[in-house]
């Protein structure tokens, strides 16, 4: 009998497994293929306090996330790294507003900071970020946030969880929950390689499926209405000589209202 049994070997699945078994809970995780293989390996790669959730006034999670981001920083420097980001402005006004935007970023991130944001000459934009529209363009304003390697640091959090005891397993995939009294309290898996099904009983199980999150609620309330509602960024991979700039580009707000990101990674 386990304490505890966790769905998913995703960057909160893992994240889970580390916490239990460092508390020294009796935890097994199960994965149905490789770790970090759905949305922790596909995403924007930034480790950061979000400015457009300073934009939106959601001061305490841009605090609570810049120290997330310094802590990180200092834990694995071996997959996180300081990375410069240059808001062009194409008005006096958006520098203004930018400039004070991101010094309040700064002074949030107190002692976790990576470095102070500063304003650029036009000529100094265009140094940086080569190619980029000339006409109008005011300058731009610098600042600091992280990059990480999101897959790379989910494979260390499985080896930490190892490390405090925790049982680790990948394809090995949740096919039906085990049920005691009406209550969960187990997990029935099969191994994706030799076709085996094992029962794995939990006083707790916790679903850290993501978006595949309703699929296991199925097995516990059949034809439940589903309790996610799931929403796609996108990130297309292009050769560095597409836009072979020294630091990233960040756009606050496009034509229809979303954030652009243009960042440097491998090449």
């Amino acid at each position: 009998m386990w304490d505890i049994v966790v769905i998913g070997g995703g960057a909160t699945g893992l994240g889970i497994a580390v916490d239990a078994a460092s508390r020294g809970f009796q935890t097994i995780l199960v994965e149905q293929s490789d770790f970090a293989k759905g949305t922790s390996s596909r995403s924007t790669k930034l480790v950061h306090g979000g400015v457009r959730y300073l934009a939106q006034g959601n001061i305490p999670l841009v605090y609570s996330a810049l120290k997330e981001r310094g802590m990180l920083l200092q834990n694995a420097p071996h997959v996180v790294h300081k990375r410069a980001f240059i808001i062009p402005c194409y008005s006096l006004g958006e520098k203004l507003k930018y400039l004070v935007g991101l010094k309040l970023y700064d002074a949030l991130s107190g002692k976790w900071s990576f470095g102070k944001s500063k304003l650029l000459s036009k000529e100094e934009v265009l140094k940086e970020l080569p190619g980029l529209e000339e006409k109008g363009l005011q300058g731009g304003v610098l600042y600091f946030d992280g990059q990480f390697d999101d897959a790379r640091l989910a494979v260390n959090l499985a080896q930490t969880a190892i490390e405090h005891g925790a049982v680790v397993l990948n394809y090995m995939k949740v096919i039906g929950l085990l049920k005691s009294e009406h209550t969960v309290s187990g997990v029935v898996v099969r191994d994706e390689e030799s076709g085996n099904k094992y029962e794995i009983q939990a006083k707790a199980v916790i679903n850290a499926t993501g978006v595949f999150a309703d699929g296991i609620h199925q097995m516990d309330v059949p034809g439940s209405k589903a309790l996610l509602k799931q929403s796609q960024g996108v990130h297309v991979v292009l050769d560095s000589s597409f836009f072979p700039a020294n630091s990233a580009l960040m756009i606050p707000k496009t034509r229809d209202g979303r954030v652009l990101f243009a960042i440097p990674w491998h090449n």
